[in-house]
């Protein structure tokens, strides 16, 4: 059922007295946040990821008793990976006032797209998995990111393949819109920092697989490398086409790619792919944070474990860090007072840093490489494939 109607539905079997109760997503007894992300299509693995992480760290309260009583709950809207559906469905949530915050929206063009409806309406946006760099504008008041920027993540790049491994001859393959142009942007300003340029650009459209043409044009170029900045589907035709075609350079991609999709896509073709990744590694559970969530996910879910579920498991974890310094009395506002307030958040070992002017928690970049396997290992720079 499209949202608009399975609201209107919701709000009819619901009294008046129940909704004005119910208003801002806050009752007596629960409070409810909005996630809109993509559900279904190319780019559907990165939001049902981050919805799995969401309701895992949410689950994972309920069962210790809520916070100051409230069992928190989630509701998640399909936008498809398209701005328009995202904005209308920010616009519909905004209307209803039936939601705390929105959190853990997947996408740059989407969240272009979504995050001033929410900013005019005073909403939380909260986890959005994207690296843009409009979203670390802290002065907007109600954004609060967990990962770290598209710039920090194409840095780590250039500096594994040019300062590591000693390649100059790199190309790239972006989704032509906002999101791949700010990636294209990040790689190529590493690469002037060390007197270089792409020797060759390739783009394909967003929510299809048309890569074709860009691998053509790319491989004409001979590159030593391909950095990629795109969604798991594309990239992985692309790859596995590459692969047939007996072009074989070195593969890295972004984290938004999401990795398990990408390795589940590629099968054999996968070995060797680079990923950049904006959270701690998923299996290493001599972290007790990742032990934590690793418990949480198999008490909770029957996901195995991967970057976009922690990731999401992460941001719920913030956004529940939050309703507790916000107190029993909970409204939007005191919400967003206390999520400004956030400084030094430790989710069991990984402490996340807020403060005035930063709304980004983290700065980390981790490289990983998928193995013959299917799996992931961590890689250090200049470590080659």
């Amino acid at each position: 059922m499209h949202f608009r109607s399975a609201l209107f539905a919701a709000a009819l079997a619901v009294s008046p007295a129940g909704l004005l109760q119910a208003g801002q997503g806050v009752t007596d007894t629960t409070v409810t946040f909005a996630q809109v992300a993509a559900m279904d299509g190319p780019a559907s693995a990165l939001g049902l990821g981050m919805k799995t992480g969401i309701e895992v760290a949410f689950a994972e309260a309920n069962a210790a008793g809520g916070v100051h009583g409230r069992q928190v709950a989630l509701d998640a809207f399909d936008d498809g990976y398209e701005p328009d559906r995202s904005a209308a469905h920010l616009r519909d949530i905004v209307q209803a006032d039936a939601h705390l915050g929105v959190i853990g929206p997947v996408g740059t063009p989407t969240s272009a797209a979504s995050q001033p409806v929410a900013t005019e309406a005073g909403l939380p946006f909260i986890g959005p998995f994207t690296g843009a760099g409009f979203l670390r504008d802290a002065s907007l008041g109600n954004i609060y990111n967990i990962r770290a920027t598209y710039a920090a993540e194409t840095e780590a790049w250039i500096a594994h393949l040019v300062d590591g491994l000693g390649l100059s001859q790199i190309a790239i393959l972006y989704q032509d819109d906002g999101f791949g142009r700010v990636g294209l942007d990040g790689a190529t300003a590493a690469l002037e920092k060390r007197g270089l340029e792409l020797v060759s650009q390739g783009t394909y459209t967003r929510n299809t697989v048309a890569v074709k043409s860009a691998l053509l044009e790319i491989r004409k170029a001979e590159p030593e490398a391909v950095v990629i900045v795109g969604a798991y589907k594309p990239v992985a035709e692309f790859i596995k086409l590459s692969r047939k075609l007996k072009f074989d350079p070195l593969f890295v991609n972004i984290s938004f790619v999401g990795s398990d999709a990408l390795a589940g896509e590629l099968a054999e073709d996968g070995e060797g792919v680079i990923i950049s990744q904006v959270v701690p590694f998923p299996w290493d559970d001599s972290l007790p944070m990742v032990a934590r969530y690793q418990a949480a996910l198999a008490a909770h879910s029957d996901a195995a474990p991967g970057f976009v579920t922690l990731e999401g498991y992460m941001v719920g974890r913030v956004a529940l860090a939050a309703l507790e310094a916000a107190g029993k009395d909970l409204t939007r506002d005191g919400y967003l007072k206390a999520l400004a307030g956030l400084r030094d958040v430790d989710l069991d070992g990984v402490v996340l840093h807020f403060g005035p002017g930063d709304n980004q928690g983290m700065d980390d970049v981790f490289l990983t490489r998928i193995t013959a396997d299917g799996r992931f290992e961590p890689i250090t720079m200049g470590q080659g494939s």
